[in-house]
């Protein structure tokens, strides 16, 4: 597919971490199973799904000169995310394999030792615009295996202190407990991180890793006491769940046909900057006054934008831009839905020129 132009404006959302390449299992024609190499990595899908849902947004993270390198550029560029603070290497690019379980949900080893996107250092920063320094107005969102995985997790780390009190900041944890080797100091960073954040996205999972017992709701509750001004708890089929200052919400997740889950909570995260941008809201002070009203449409927008992901293979978040409507509610089969906006949990036909990518 082609590249297409970023949304106009200034950079929106800077996203740092981890680009790799989701080794997917399928079948050739005699039957054997193969691996398929998909563009992956939860921070390289959440920029690529800014960038398709009208988000002027870029990706920074080390990309490898190989062939695998080339299939993470193309996928940031085919969908509007800048390529502004991708410095080249010769590493190669991190594999992850993927394997998919009966209900569609995935399961991944990672193989990053030596890899691009992991040796992230300052003194890589230096070729980039700005000598590598974030926009100033921009929000920045961090998370998975930049979290855990060394030197780059001591380079993000720096991020949210250098930007406190003047950027919107964002962490999602994405834990992969294998990789963990140290659960104490783990969780210590991770305390220290949601001190310097202004919303924290979790999975279920995740919260049972930090906290095992607790019910979420109490846990996601506790969030904006300890730093963070908006909490949002992804639970599947369920749906989201979320807490702001003065405001709580849940909304449940359309009727979907599943292909597979890659990828589903990073398209969520996408989402739910896309919203907070397109309504005025990617500030510190805009999360932190959102009223019920506007939380409940900023997860109906979000959980929307990772149905409609789960209808299809990898992780590939739609298309909402150049006027195509999105919907205040999200919508399930037999619903009728907005003129011009498709049901989501269908494979549908996207106005983009190209269709599905």
């Amino acid at each position: 597919m082609r590249a297409i132009p970023s949304p106009a404006g200034p950079c929106a959302v800077v996203v740092a971490g981890n680009a790799l390449v989701d080794q997917t299992p399928t079948r050739t024609a005699t039957g054997d199973t193969a691996y398929l190499p998909r563009p992956g990595g939860s921070c390289l899908n959440v920029a690529a799904g800014l960038g398709r849902l009208g988000a002027p947004a870029s990706l920074l993270a080390r990309t490898s000169g190989d062939h695998f390198g080339d299939l993470l550029r193309a996928r940031l560029a085919e969908s509007g995310t800048r390529l502004t603070h991708v410095p080249a290497t010769s590493d190669p690019t991190t594999p992850a394999a993927v394997r998919l379980c009966d209900d569609g949900s995935a399961a991944y080893s990672f193989h990053a030792n030596g890899a691009a996107d992991r040796g992230l250092r300052p003194e890589h920063l230096g070729t980039l615009p700005d000598a590598g320094h974030l926009p100033e107005a921009a929000a920045l969102h961090i998370g998975s295996l930049g979290l855990v995985l060394e030197p780059l997790a001591s380079k993000l780390d720096g991020l949210p202190r250098r930007g406190t009190g003047h950027r919107l900041v964002s962490l999602d944890p994405n834990m992969r407990p294998g990789l963990v080797t140290d659960r104490s100091c783990h969780l210590r960073r991770f305390t220290e991180w949601v001190a310097l954040t202004d919303a924290v996205k979790a999975s279920e999972e995740d919260l049972a890793w930090f906290h095992p017992g607790e019910a979420y709701e109490l846990v996601a509750e506790r969030r904006p006491a300890s730093g963070a001004q908006l909490a949002l708890v992804t639970l599947g089929a369920r749906g989201t769940w979320a807490a702001g200052r003065t405001a709580r919400a849940h909304m449940p997740a359309p009727v979907t046909e599943v292909v597979d889950t890659v990828g589903a909570g990073d398209a969520f995260t996408a989402g739910v900057l896309a919203h907070l941008h397109r309504t005025g809201r990617l500030g510190r002070e805009g999360v932190a006054e959102l009223c019920p009203d506007e939380l409940a449409g900023l997860l109906a927008y979000a959980v929307g934008v990772a149905a409609d992901t789960c209808t299809r293979a990898g992780a590939r978040p739609p298309f909402r831009r150049y006027g195509l409507p999105t919907p205040s509610q999200p919508v399930g089969r037999g619903a009728a839905a907005p003129p011009g906006v498709p049901l989501i949990g269908h494979r549908s036909v996207s106005r983009f020129p190209g269709g599905w990518p």
